[in-house]
This record gives structure tokens, C-alpha cells and sequence, in this order.
């Protein structure tokens, strides 16, 4: 099983986004890197000068490099930015907007978590197409992971393993709104929220987290303890999301726990360790998001009887 780190989701300062990258190529366990301004097209500017610097430091370090696309692209100069990103064949691009696919025709390239593959049929539709991997949305339970991976042994059927989970995408911005700022001049006051800002319910618990455009889960997930499940099923590889915490760190307790050097209550522990936020792996076992599964024997053998 191969792990996969994907974009960087929140609105981080250029130098620090480049330097995160850096420390990727030159520490982390990673065998392949997505990267490129996913969210907000708005702040694509701010990485393009340290863009060829990343991509050249990942290949030189021996990683895979996937250009990752727009999750949504509703203006002209988002569609020709995306024309011209797919028009590049020195990568492989990630598509996670279906606009993407009229870019590219046929050609190889890797499906996003943000597309809605929910079964075995859609997934083999895209792989007819020419995906080669595909990484599922991370609602789906283990049933289906194990029926898309089962009827596409041929296709790197990648599980989002780490991180807030990206639920939503709007073409309205939550954060200038919360600021009374309109989405054209949004003063970029995502950026005072690296790692997504909470959002509470009425009872003051923390629900979901706000990124710009994006929601995600506010809990993190981790299926650091389903591994060997989800290898069994077929999946080839993991994703991590980078959130503000020691991602080289975390890269390393899930290659120590695919290679067999940790068990999986040992790395769970040292997880909890490294980022603060609450994990969760609900989804695996078809029951809310937002909960962890403890007994895991039990509510395997329950997700099996579904």
C-alpha cells in the first residue's frame, strides 16, 4: 500500500506552503504528492512563483508529482487556467471537477475525493476514460470501497485516510460573508484560519470547519486502525491531508503501520499526540461521520452483514 499526500486545502502563506513541500521531498515517507490550488482560484497567484520550485524539489526527492485541478470552476479565466494545466503532459493531473475531463479526453489521469463516486459502475466509467486512480469521497463505508476496488483490480483505488474531511464546495465564501466582505473583495481572510475555522451549533460544539468556499468535518479522520482492512479490500493506497500538525510525523506512523513496524493501537496513540482535533472513522462503518468506532471487530462484522 502506497501513500498519497494531496493538496493543501486551507489558504497558507506562500512561504510557509512552499517550505511544507520542501520538508515532504526531503523527509516524508510519501510516494506521491498532489499540488496546485484546489479551492479558490483567488489564491493560486500567491503560489505560482514557488510552484516550479516544489514541483522539481518532489521528482528530485523521488516522489510522484499530480497536478491537482479547481474543485469548481465557474469563471472564464478558471476555465482557461484549467485548459492550460491540462494541456500540460509533463504530469499526471488529478481531475476533481468533471469540466476537467472535456480537457483532457482519454488521456491518463487521477480521479479527486471530490468527485461523487459512490459504486462500482461509475468508478469503471471513469477508468474507461482513462483514470488510473481513483480516490473515493471519504463518506463512502467499507462495503462500497470493497465492491469499487473488487471490480477494478487494474486502477489504484486510493481511501482518504487523514485529515478534515472535505464534505462541500460553494461558490459562495463563507469567510467573507462571516466578515461582511463581498467574495471579490475578500481581503483573503481565510488565510487567519490555516487550519479551517470551527463552526459551532447551538449547543457550542464544535460541527464543521469553514475553508473559504469549503466545508469540511471538523473532527479529523483517521483510519490508521483499519489498514490492514482496507488492504485486504483492495485499496492501494492512502491519502493524507495536510492540516497544521507535523505531517512528516504522520506520514511516518502510517508507513510504520503498512510495513508492519507499529501496530495500529500504537500509532493510533502517538496520533491523538501529534493533532489536537478529534478523530473519527464513522464512515467506514456507514454510521455518522463525525464518531469513532472503538470496537472495531464488532462493527466490521456488523458493515459485513449490510
Amino acid at each position: 500500500m502506497k501513500l498519497t499526500l494531496g493538496p493543501v486545502l486551507y489558504n497558507w502563506k506562500p512561504e510557509e506552503w512552499r517550505d511544507f513541500y520542501f520538508r515532504i521531498a526531503d523527509e516524508a515517507p510519501i510516494d506521491s504528492v498532489v499540488v496546485g490550488e484546489v479551492v479558490c482560484s483567488k489564491r493560486a497567484p500567491f503560489l505560482a512563483d514557488h510552484m516550479p520550485a516544489v514541483i522539481e524539489r518532489l521528482a528530485a526527492a523521488g516522489k510522484e508529482v499530480v497536478l491537482g485541478s479547481l474543485m469548481l470552476m465557474s469563471l472564464a479565466r478558471e476555465r482557461n487556467a484549467m485548459a492550460e494545466l491540462a494541456a500540460d503532459n509533463s504530469f499526471m493531473m488529478e481531475v476533481n471537477d468533471l469540466s476537467c475531463l472535456g480537457m483532457i479526453g482519454d488521456r491518463p489521469h487521477a480521479i479527486g475525493p471530490f468527485v461523487n463516486i459512490y459504486n462500482e459502475a461509475t468508478a469503471t466509467y471513469f477508468a474507461s476514460h482513462g483514470a488510473k486512480r481513483i480516490c473515493l469521497p471519504p463518506e463512502l463505508p467499507m462495503t462500497a470501497i470493497r465492491a469499487i476496488a473488487g471490480a477494478l483490480p487494474d486502477v489504484t483505488i486510493e481511501v482518504f485516510g487523514f485529515g478534515r474531511a472535505p464534505l462541500a464546495i460553494s461558490a459562495r465564501c463563507y469567510h467573507a460573508r462571516l466578515n461582511k466582505l463581498s467574495k471579490d473583495n475578500c481581503k483573503f481572510v481565510c488565510e487567519q484560519d490555516p487550519d479551517g475555522l470551527a463552526v459551532m451549533t447551538l449547543d457550542n460544539e464544535p460541527f464543521l470547519a469553514m475553508n473559504g468556499v469549503q466545508t469540511l468535518s471538523y473532527a479529523c479522520t483517521s483510519v490508521i486502525n483499519e489498514i490492514g482492512e482496507l488492504a485486504k479490500a483492495g485499496v492501494r493506497s492512502l491519502r493524507l491531508s495536510p492540516q497544521q500538525c507535523d505531517m512528516v510525523a504522520v506520514a511516518k506512523l502510517y508507513r510504520d503501520v503498512i510495513d508492519g513496524k507499529k501496530t495500529p493501537a500504537e500509532a493510533s496513540a502517538a496520533l491523538t499526540g501529534l493533532y489536537s482535533v478529534p478523530v473519527a472513522n464513522g464512515f467506514l462503518y456507514a454510521k455518522p461521520g463525525s464518531t469513532f468506532v472503538t470496537n472495531v471487530a464488532e462493527a466490521q462484522r456488523t458493515a459485513r452483514a449490510m
